[in-house]
C-alpha cells in the first residue's frame, strides 16, 4: 500500500493530468454524468457521422474545458475534496464559450469572417480559458510558448530582421484564433475530437480488462529467466503498454512500480533501474500503431496516409527497443546478474490460455488500420471488441457498471489531450497568420550555412528544448511546426526542388519524424527529463544520474533519426524486399554493436579504443549502403575476434 501511495504521489508530481480533485456526493455524480455524456456524444458521432467541423470541435472543447475546471484546481494549495466557487464559474464559462459558435453558427458563416464586438468578447474569454486549462493540465512551458507566439503576432512590424511581418491587430488575431479552423479549432483539436478520443477510450477499456498485468506477466514468462531478467521484463512490458498508453510518465509509474523494485532486488543500481523503465516507457510514444496519438496528427499535417506513417515508424521503433534491450543485456553481463528462476515465473502457456484473448482487440485494430479502415472506425470496432473479448472468460469479464465507468475513464483521460491540442491551435494559428514556420526554417538553414548535418543538429537541439515537459501530441505539434520546415527546406534544395512548393512524401515524412523523435526523447534527456525523473522517484535514485543513464540506453534514438533523414530507405521509401531484409539485418547488428560500445562490454570488458571502434562499426552498419556495411562488418568482425580472445584469457 505504501509503495502504491508513493507511485501515485510521483505520478501527480511529474504528470499534471493525474493531479485532479476527488469530489464526493453531488459533485462526483455531476462530473461522472458530464464525462459519460461526453463519451456518449463522441461514440454517437463516430457511429452516425461527424458533425460540421466547427460544431464537432466546439462541443468537444466545451465538454473538455468544463471538466478540466471542475477537476483541476486553480492552485495546488486548494482543497481537493471540494469545488472552489471560482472553478465552478470557470467551468460554466468553459462550457458556454465554445458553444457560442454552435448557437450563432449560421450568423458567423453568413458574416464570412467579419466579427462583432460580442464575437471578440466571446473569443477573448475562450482564448483565456484555453490557456488557463492548458496551464492546469499540460503545464506552464506550453502556455509560455503560446503566449510568446501571440506576442509575436501583435508586435510583428516592430521586430527587426527577417522575423518581421506586417502584424495583426488584436481583434483580427482573436477572430483568426477563435472563429476559424486555422487556430484553436484547427487540425489538432479536429483530430482530438475524432480519432484520438476514440483511441483513448479504447485504451481505457483495455486497462479495465487487466491488459497491463497481462503484459507484465507475459514479459516475465518470456524474458524473466534471462540475464538481467527483470530489466528485460520492464523493456517488454513498457513497450507493449506503450502501444495503448499516451503518456511516458504514466507508463513509468504504471509498470515501474512493479519492475523497478524487481531490478533493484536483482542487483541493478537504482539509477540504472529507473533509467531502464523511463527509456522503455518513453519509447512507447514512438511505437506503432498509436505513437502517443501523434501518428493521427502527422497524417493530417503531412497528408500522408496513416497506414503509411505507422509502417514507416516500424523499423526505427524496432531499433530503439533493440538498443535498450541490448544495453540492459550487456549491463547484466557486466555485473554478472542472472534472471529469476523459472519456478518464480508464470508459465507462458497458462498466461495465454487464461488471458491471451485480451490481445484480440489489439490484433484486430492493427488489421483494420492496415486494411484501409479509417482510424475512427477501427478504434470504434476495437473498443466494442475489447468489451466483448473480456466476456470470453469469467475472470476478465467486465460488469455493466465497469462498462459505464470505462466511458467516464476515457473522457477523463482525454482532458490533457484536449487542453494540449487547443493550446497548440494557438501556436499554429499564429504560424498560419504570420508565415513564421518558413521564416524559422530558413533561419535554421542559414545558421547551418545551408549544410544538411548542421541543420539536423540545430533542429535536434531545438526539438529537445521545445519537447521538455510537454505531452506527446502537443510536443509533435510544436516541433513539427517550428523545426520540421528547416529539414524540408534543406532536403528540397538538395533534391533540386523549390522549397516554396509542396515537397514529396520522401522529404516531408523524414522531416516530421526527425522533429517528433527528438521532441519525445526530451523525456529522458537532462536537464528536464520527466520520465527519467519519475523513474528516479520510484527507484529512490539521483534524478540527474538516472537521466544520464536513460540517455545512454536511448542511444539508438539519437542515431536513427539522422540515418532515416540521410537515407529514407529506413522509412520504406524506394526500397526493395531484399534490400529491406538486408537493411534490417545489418541495422540489428549495428545497434547491438553500438550498445556494446556505449556500455563498454561485449564478451568481456572493452577498452576505450574497442568501444570507439564498436560504436563506429555499429553506426556504419546502421547506415544503409554497401560500402558502409562492408567497412562496418570488417570492423565488428575484428572486434568480435579480439573480444573472444580476451574472454578466453580471462577464463584461463
Amino acid at each position: 500500500m505504501e509503495a502504491e501511495m508513493d507511485s501515485q504521489d510521483i505520478l501527480k508530481k511529474f504528470d499534471k493530468e493525474a493531479d485532479y480533485r476527488s469530489l464526493k456526493g453531488f459533485g462526483a455524480r455531476l462530473i461522472s454524468a458530464l464525462a459519460i455524456t461526453f463519451a456518449v456524444f463522441q461514440l454517437y458521432t463516430a457511429v452516425f457521422g461527424v458533425l460540421d467541423a466547427m460544431i464537432q470541435r466546439s462541443i468537444h472543447l466545451s465538454f473538455g474545458l468544463c471538466l478540466i475546471f471542475l477537476l483541476y484546481p486553480t492552485k495546488k494549495s486548494w482543497p481537493r475534496d471540494r469545488l472552489h466557487p471560482l472553478d465552478a464559474v470557470l467551468a460554466v464559462l468553459g462550457a458556454l464559450s465554445p458553444l457560442y459558435i454552435v448557437v450563432f453558427y449560421k450568423e458567423l458563416v453568413q458574416r464570412a469572417g467579419m466579427t462583432t464586438t460580442f464575437d471578440i468578447i466571446a473569443g477573448i474569454i475562450g482564448l483565456i480559458l484555453v490557456l488557463e486549462a492548458a496551464r492546469r493540465v499540460v503545464g506552464i512551458p506550453m502556455v509560455f510558448i503560446a503566449l510568446v507566439f501571440i506576442l509575436y503576432a501583435l508586435v510583428g512590424p516592430y521586430i527587426p530582421g527577417r522575423l518581421a511581418h506586417r502584424g495583426a491587430d488584436f481583434s483580427t488575431l482573436v477572430g483568426h484564433l477563435f472563429f476559424t479552423t486555422e487556430g484553436i479549432f484547427g487540425i489538432p483539436i479536429g483530430v482530438s475530437s475524432t480519432f484520438i478520443f476514440l483511441f483513448i477510450l479504447f485504451g481505457a477499456y483495455l486497462e479495465r480488462t487487466g491488459l497491463g498485468q497481462f503484459f507484465i506477466d507475459l514479459a516475465n514468462a518470456v524474458a524473466g529467466w534471462t540475464a538481467g531478467g527483470p530489466a528485460k521484463v520492464a523493456v517488454l512490458s513498457s513497450g507493449l503498454m506503450g502501444t495503448v498508453s499516451g503518456s511516458s510518465v504514466a507508463n513509468v509509474v504504471g509498470t515501474g512500480s512493479f519492475t523497478i523494485p524487481m531490478m533493484k532486488k536483482l542487483g541493478y543500481k537504482a539509477e540504472f533501474a529507473g533509467a531502464v523503465e523511463a527509456t522503455a516507457s518513453t519509447g512507447g510514444q514512438l511505437m506503432p500503431p498509436i505513437m502517443g496519438a501523434a501518428a493521427f496528427l502527422m497524417a493530417e499535417f503531412t497528408s500522408i496516409p496513416y497506414s503509411r506513417i505507422i509502417g514507416a515508424a516500424a523499423i526505427p521503433a524496432l531499433l530503439y527497443y533493440l538498443g535498450v534491450w541490448s544495453g540492459v543485456h550487456f549491463e547484466a553481463k557486466r555485473l554478472g546478474l542472472r534472471g529469476l528462476s523459472r519456478e518464480e515465473l508464470p508459465k507462458l502457456k497458462t498466461i495465454m490460455l487464461e488471458r491471451g484473448h485480451l490481445m484480440i482487440p489489439l490484433v484486430v485494430i492493427v488489421y483494420l488500420l492496415v486494411s484501409g479502415y479509417t482510424p475512427m472506425k477501427a478504434a470504434l470496432w476495437a473498443t466494442i471488441l475489447s468489451i466483448a473479448a473480456s466476456w470470453i472468460r469469467k475472470a476478465t469479464r467486465m460488469k455493466p457498471i465497469e462498462i459505464i465507468r470505462g466511458l467516464e475513464a476515457g473522457s477523463r483521460a482525454a482532458l490533457g489531450i484536449i487542453a494540449a491540442t487547443a493550446c497548440a491551435g494557438v501556436i499554429i494559428g499564429v504560424v498560419t497568420l504570420t508565415g513564421l514556420g518558413l521564416k524559422l526554417g530558413s533561419l535554421l538553414v542559414d545558421l547551418a550555412h545551408g549544410q544538411l548535418l548542421p541543420t539536423l543538429f540545430f533542429t535536434m537541439i531545438t526539438s529537445l528544448i521545445l519537447g521538455m515537459g510537454v505531452p506527446t501530441t502537443a510536443n509533435y505539434v510544436i516541433t513539427s511546426t517550428i523545426t520540421a520546415p528547416a529539414i524540408v527546406i534543406i532536403l528540397s534544395k538538395i533534391a533540386g526542388l523549390d522549397p516554396n512548393m509542396a515537397a514529396p512524401a520522401a522529404i516531408i515524412l523524414p522531416a516530421h519524424m526527425f522533429a517528433f523523435y527528438f521532441g519525445i526523447i526530451a523525456d529522458v534527456t537532462p536537464p528536464v527529463a520527466l520520465a527519467a525523473f519519475a523513474g528516479a522517484g520510484i527507484a529512490k535514485a539521483n534524478p540527474l544520474k538516472t537521466g544520464l543513464n536513460a540517455s545512454k540506453l536511448a542511444i539508438a534514438a539519437f542515431l536513427v533519426p539522422y540515418i532515416f533523414v540521410l537515407n529514407p530507405q529506413m522509412l520504406l521509401f524506394n526500397v526493395t524486399a531484399s534490400g529491406l531484409v538486408w537493411m534490417i539485418l545489418t541495422s540489428i547488428v549495428g545497434i547491438v554493436a553500438l550498445a556494446a560500445g556505449v556500455n563498454g562490454y561485449f564478451k568481456t570488458t572493452m577498452s576505450w579504443y574497442e568501444r570507439v571502434a564498436a560504436a563506429a562499426g555499429g553506426i556504419l552498419l546502421v547506415y544503409p549502403g554497401f560500402t558502409t556495411d562492408s567497412i562496418g562488418a570488417v570492423i565488428l568482425f575484428l572486434i568480435f575476434l579480439y573480444q573472444e580472445y580476451k574472454a578466453r584469457r580471462v577464463h584461463l
